[in-house]
């Protein structure tokens, strides 16, 4: 899976989507930078696998479509989380 981001999109965009999923499920006081970062980019590729299943191209898609996967996937992996804690 490649959203077609170097290193430093996946830095800046899985940061930005892990920061903005974690207002969503409510976690940000619960995380740090580096986590927001990692749940990005981790979200990042859950959501281009779940994407690619559905046949959805994720790597030629840009920007704003790449970000959306990233928040997608950290979205889903916040709710599982949330879920195996409880």
């Amino acid at each position: 899976m490649n959203l077609g981001l170097g290193f430093l999109g996946w830095i800046i965009i899985g940061g930005l989507a892990g920061w903005i999923a974690s207002k969503i499920k409510g976690t940000d006081a619960q995380q740090g930078i580096g986590l927001n970062i990692l749940v990005g980019v981790v979200g990042g590729i859950i959501g281009g696998w779940l994407l690619g299943l559905l046949g959805v191209d994720v790597a030629g898609a840009g920007l704003v479509f790449s970000f959306l996967t990233c928040l997608l996937g950290a979205v889903i992996l916040l709710t599982v989380v949330q879920l195996v804690r409880k």
